[in-house]
């Protein structure tokens, strides 16, 4: 177990500094109070527990059921954690908590060595502090380039879009729209990116009237999803298989055939997808060995590895839900957009 005086050792300064900054006494620098809770991380104290302790951070993710996203990377990574002896505490968060202590506060605070972190945003308030921060650290689909205690596990959204975008276009679809989250985020960002290559490399034109970006999901696709078929789109790719339910609602309650009028091609693989009517094309996540994963990642920042990244393939599952291009005359394009359309 590593001791208050292992952590003066390291620093070079009395126990008792150790003590008070840890305590956050007044009479210790805010400069010195964050060197000695970053080393105290570093190092694996964990006060007076005698645990070893983890923590799993979820922001802006569902995790509590089978079917939300979050359910199978937390139970990969704590299959891996648990029969090792950690204890794993799963700590839902937002930006709020995150602007009333620092990362290196809350990491001190639950005597946590490391951490596996799901949902962060690029301006979520602790990204700053990411760069610097010498905490053992594991992200999900982000990435921290600089700082070597920092690890990221994901899939491979190049290979996953570049494979649905081709899928497509042997599919005859040349004019193909896409739903997406906010850019904002990194991951959603990249997928967004890996599309505009995948187009350019089938020569295809990405044509702005046949995108649709927003944060709400049942909203940005009720808005967007008419004017993409207005606009004369026969496929349309989805940043998550979230966009792609509302899609398919959309479409029903617009008589638009799913795949004879319009494709639609999600990602993730959520377990809904296969049961959806048609089943749904979409990228698959393997959400339970991304958990594994990220496990193992922070195994090697807690074992000194110099470890950057794992990323897993993104491999298409072809279903019922693409199909060949439709040659759809503008008027009945128009018509279905207002609900009238066969």
């Amino acid at each position: 177990m590593v001791t208050l005086n292992d952590i003066a050792a390291r620093l070079g300064i009395s126990k008792s500094t150790v003590s008070k900054g840890l305590s956050n006494a007044s009479d210790v620098s805010e400069e010195l109070r964050q060197k000695i809770i970053e080393t105290a991380a570093e190092m694996g104290y964990s006060g007076r527990r005698t645990q070893k302790r983890l923590c799993i951070l979820v922001e802006n993710m569902g995790y509590k059921e089978p079917n939300q996203f979050g359910h199978d990377l937390i139970l990969g990574f704590t299959q891996m954690a648990k029969p090792e002896g950690w204890t794993v505490d799963v700590v839902p968060l937002d930006k709020e908590r995150q602007k009333d202590m620092t990362y290196s506060d809350f990491m001190a605070q639950g005597g946590y060595q490391g951490a596996f972190l799901l949902g962060f945003s690029l301006v979520d308030p602790w990204m700053e502090e990411f760069r610097t921060a010498r905490i053992p650290t594991v992200l999900y689909d982000n990435y921290i380039k600089e700082n070597p205690f920092m690890a990221s596990v994901g899939c491979d959204s190049w290979g996953g879009m570049e494979e649905a975008v081709r899928h497509l276009y042997e599919l005859g679809h040349r004019r193909i729209g896409v739903l997406f989250g906010p850019l904002d985020s990194y991951v959603l960002k990249e997928r967004y990116d890996a599309f505009l290559s995948a187009m350019e490399k089938c020569g295809l034109e990405v044509n702005e009237e046949l995108v649709g970006v927003g944060y709400f999901v049942a909203e940005s696709t009720r808005k967007y999803l008419p004017k993409l078929i207005e606009k004369g789109a026969t496929a349309i790719l989805c940043s998550d298989d979230s966009r792609a339910v509302a899609a398919y609602t959309e479409c029903v309650d617009r008589r638009v055939r799913i795949p004879r009028d319009v494709s639609i091609i999600g990602f993730d693989d959520l377990p809904i997808t296969a049961y959806m009517n048609p089943a749904l094309t979409t990228v698959r996540q393997d959400r339970l060995a991304l958990g594994k994963c990220g496990y193992y990642a922070l195994q090697c920042l807690l074992g000194g590895m110099d470890i950057h990244s794992i990323v897993l393939r993104a491999p298409l599952v072809v279903r019922g839900s693409t199909g060949p291009a439709a040659a759809r005359p503008e008027k009945s394009a128009e018509e279905a957009s207002h609900g009238s359309g066969t």
